[in-house]
């Protein structure tokens, strides 16, 4: 009798379960399949001379992984890709949030509408178009440069992309400016959800707009933020809540500000793809996605011990 209640219940929630399969299947097919490509890190693979193929090839234990530590650039990779992510985290983090109050502090609904429109459209352009916008503003015979020269603010031209010292702070503007408005959507809809007898209740007791803000808003999306935080905390290597620093930095980096713009993700595209090396690259990679592992655990331990709250 329970396996024919099953079966009526499956047959009449069968588009919903189509939806559900489908969505397995792609994380399996996407996710879980290609995880058997990182025996590459540990086997001595070459897709150029080795005719053998992944499972068949030496093993090498950790040679690749030794290799890259030892690497002249592991410093620097290291510290540009974590010193971005970090700027990223300070700066990207806290901005929608206080973007999505002030937003829902507003009284004109169609400013409102106006204004989060324009903020999360940027989110939807690519970072190869804002490359070419950035070199049209931002290069020595740019916008920006040409109209300081003949102000006569500056002597000479700002090298605002080729200036090693310039880039972080590039790097992290553009990407606030970027990805600031998807993420207040979010932060918004957790807004939206605070019971408005709250803030009704509070405005009795004679609560001001900040007090209420602090009291009230800030409390009742602590979840939504703390989720979004651990979310951020476990793609810190990858780029934060811009979800990936590589397109930006293998657009926006040159040889001369290579120095600040080469992280480990360009790095892996460099050595796995030009090279041909995709045993190192993978063993990279593995890295990276260790180290983004750890970082969820901790963050979501710590999140539980000190608010109370956690991603699971």
């Amino acid at each position: 009798m329970k396996k024919r209640g099953k079966l009526r219940l499956i047959k009449k929630q069968f588009s919903l379960q189509m939806f559900v399969w489908i969505g397995i299947a792609y994380i399996l097919l996407f996710s879980f399949v290609p995880m058997f490509g990182i025996l590459m890190a540990f086997k001595d693979y070459d897709i150029v001379m080795g005719v053998k193929g992944i499972f068949t090839s030496e093993w090498v234990g950790l040679k690749y992984f030794k290799e890259f530590v030892s690497d002249y650039n592991f410093a620097n990779l290291v510290k540009n890709t974590a010193g971005i992510s970090v700027l990223k985290l300070i700066f990207t983090f806290p901005v929608p949030i206080i973007f999505a109050i002030m937003l829902s502090e507003m009284r004109s609904l169609k400013f409102k509408k106006l204004v989060q429109t324009c903020s999360y459209l940027p989110h939807f352009i690519s970072w190869v178009i804002i490359s070419g916008i950035s070199f049209q503003f931002l290069s020595s015979s740019g916008i920006i440069n040409t109209l300081l020269l003949k102000v006569g603010l500056i002597e000479k031209p700002i090298g605002f992309l080729t200036d090693a010292s310039k880039y972080w702070g590039f790097a992290v503007a553009s990407d606030v400016w970027k990805e600031m408005g998807w993420w207040t959507i979010v932060f918004l809809a957790a807004i939206v959800g605070v019971n408005q007898d709250l803030y009704e209740a509070a405005q009795i007791d004679g609560a001001g707009r900040l007090q209420r803000i602090w009291h009230i808003t800030l409390p009742c999306i602590k979840p939504t933020v703390v989720v979004v935080l651990i979310m951020a905390l476990g793609n810190l290597f990858g780029g934060g809540l811009s979800g990936s620093n590589f397109e930006q930095s293998y657009l926006m980096g040159n040889s001369m500000n290579q120095s600040a713009s080469e992280i480990i993700a360009t790095y892996v595209f460099k050595v796995g793809l030009a090279q041909g090396r995709y045993a190192y690259a993978t063993a990279v990679g593995l890295i990276q996605s260790v180290i983004s592992l750890i970082l969820i655990f901790s963050s979501n331990f710590f999140s539980k011990k000190i608010a109370g709250t956690g991603l699971f």
